[in-house]
């Protein structure tokens, strides 16, 4: 079995690498040349340079692959522009490519997110039959990614995964969260309600959902099944690091101007403008019976335990 992972030196790209290769499957990985590669050092990986954002670079290297994973995409950007650029046009010329050079592909599986969707605007977790009205340019981008997909679920068998916030070892936007409760602080800036998934789980559903072809055409969400407050996700991050932490409250008439000031410290900064569109709705929680229906989804790693290895994972590599 032949794989290509698009993505595949990134967080969650990384963990399906290790998975896909656990499994049996010969994986190939498609990297730009700037890509860090040390979350794939030591793996029996085929490294192909590309970018999905240039047509060019993707004639060659598309091969006979059996099952395609295309992770690529930004989640933090310095510009709207950037987003689409690389989660619509980059898909889009992504899957021409593969539906032109690859006649015998027996699935595509593109990983979007719940922001795909936007926010339970009545508190009723999304699922399949949701209507997507996302809030931000990072959540629209990815929608408009799926769309160039599903133009060709005709031609290819595809399947989408849109998870919630993920989490885990090597996972460096909740470090961000782990440092300042570690430092005794905790931005709050009201109760709001989330769907999560341990990186390892959502690896494992990945590989597990080209198993059977009742997915697809279809868009699945994957979380643990359960919804956590972001209060929840604090005091299980103080309690693994044994501290305490001073909730802030937070107006939410200041976030803006925070994000702004945080963008002109980082480009790249989980604390942007387009993240704080998303933190003005109070639910991001989705339903993933249809998984567990279809492919017998079954997450093992709830928060308590997964916020203990993450924490532990941060910690042996000096992060903490």
């Amino acid at each position: 079995m032949n794989a290509l992972v698009t993505g595949g030196t990134g967080f969650i790209g990384s963990h399906l690498v290790e998975e896909l290769i656990r499994r049996g499957y010969n994986v190939s990985c498609l990297i730009r040349n700037t890509s860090m590669q040390s979350w794939l050092e030591g793996f029996p990986v085929t490294l192909i340079e590309g970018d999905c954002r240039a047509i060019d670079s993707l004639k060659d290297c598309i091969g006979d692959f059996d099952y395609i994973f295309h992770l690529a995409g930004l989640t933090k950007a310095s510009s709207p522009a950037e987003f689409y650029c690389t989660n619509a046009r980059g898909t889009s010329s992504f899957i021409d490519m593969v539906a032109k050079n690859n006649k015998k592909i027996k699935r595509f599986v593109n990983l979007s997110t719940l922001a795909a969707t936007g926010p339970c605007r009545n508190g009723v977790p999304q699922d399949a039959s949701s209507e997507p009205e996302p809030v931000s340019d990072y959540g629209k981008s990815k929608l408009e990614g799926e769309q160039c997909v599903l133009r060709y679920k005709d031609d290819i068998p595809v399947t989408i995964i849109r998870p919630p916030a993920v989490y885990g070892p090597r996972d460096k936007d909740m470090f961000v969260v782990f440092k300042m409760i570690q430092h005794g602080v905790f931005p709050h800036w009201g109760e709001s309600y989330y769907s999560m998934i341990y990186v390892e789980d959502l690896a494992r559903a990945i590989a597990d959902v080209v198993n059977t072809d009742k997915t697809i055409g279809k868009t699945y969400y994957l979380s643990d099944c359960n919804i956590y407050s972001n209060c929840d996700i604090a005091n299980a991050i103080a309690e693994e690091l044994d501290c305490h932490y001073l909730k802030v409250k937070v107006p939410k008439f200041l976030m803006h101007p925070i994000a702004s000031i945080s963008e002109k410290i980082s480009k790249h900064s989980i604390i942007n403008s387009d993240k704080i569109r998303e933190l003005n709705f109070t639910h991001w929680v989705c339903n993933s019976d249809e998984a567990v229906k279809d492919f017998d989804f079954d997450p093992k790693v709830c928060l308590k335990e997964g916020i203990k290895w993450t924490a532990n994972w941060y910690k042996i590599h000096k992060w903490l």
